[in-house]
C-alpha cells in the first residue's frame, strides 16, 4: 500500500510540474507565433557541405552511385 502513496505522489508532482512549465511558456509568449517557426524551417537554407533533398538521400548521407 505504501507503494501506491508514492506512485501517486509522484504522478501529482508531474503532473503539477507540467502544468507550471505550460503556464510559464503562455506567460513567456512562447506560444504567440508558431506558424512563423514552421516558415523558418520551411524556407531554411541547406547548410553549406550538406546535400539537400534533391541533390542526396534525406539522412545526409550521399547516395551510392
Amino acid at each position: 500500500m505504501e507503494f501506491s502513496w508514492i506512485t501517486i505522489a509522484a504522478s501529482l508532482a508531474m503532473g503539477l510540474g507540467a502544468l507550471f512549465l505550460f503556464v510559464f511558456s503562455v506567460k513567456r509568449g512562447w506560444f504567440k507565433d508558431i506558424e512563423d517557426a514552421k516558415y523558418q524551417v520551411f524556407w531554411a537554407e541547406p547548410e553549406p557541405g550538406r546535400p539537400s533533398i534533391k541533390e542526396g538521400r534525406h539522412d545526409g548521407q550521399p547516395q551510392a552511385k
